[in-house]
């Protein structure tokens, strides 16, 4: 979770929503893959942390299944990396801070308890949950106060 945090850091020094996310394989304790939020610079609406670690860990084990893989991010998933991680066939989601207003996965649609949904990863929540809001609410208190966070 330090890793995904530092990659939050740095996408809120680009402007982008502070949100990180780290690829590990649990059973050698391999880092496959760091990514943090890059929508605005990226110009791509899908360019969520979770979205860009599973791109890259993908292209770097030359597959698009990431079975028995853990995918640790600093804000719990919105419904659409939910979908990815369910594709991407992710063992394990590890996530920071909960999402009342845009989370898919303690909130929302619950997305990995619908009956519809193929692949359900075990989830862990709250790990570093206040690093991860206090970054969060950091960015969006300067944000509204039109000062670069």
């Amino acid at each position: 979770m330090r890793i995904a945090l530092e990659a939050a850091q740095a996408a809120a020094e680009a402007g982008e929503t502070p949100v990180g996310a780290a690829v590990v394989d649990p059973a050698t304790g391999e880092l496959i893959a760091v990514a943090g939020n890059a929508p605005i610079g990226r110009h791509d609406p899908t360019a969520h942390a979770e979205v860009l670690a599973l791109r890259a860990a993908a292209e770097k084990v030359g597959n698009y299944r990431l079975t028995g893989l853990t995918l640790v991010v600093t804000l719990e998933p919105c419904a659409m990396c939910a979908g990815a991680i369910s594709h991407a066939r992710i063992g394990r989601v590890v996530f920071g801070a909960e999402d009342p207003k845009g989370g898919a996965v303690v909130h929302g649609p619950r997305f990995f308890d619908q009956p519809t949904c193929h692949w359900r990863p075990e989830v862990q929540g709250g790990v570093l949950a206040e690093e991860s809001s206090a970054m969060l609410k950091a960015f969006f208190r300067a944000r509204r106060k039109g000062a670069k966070p």
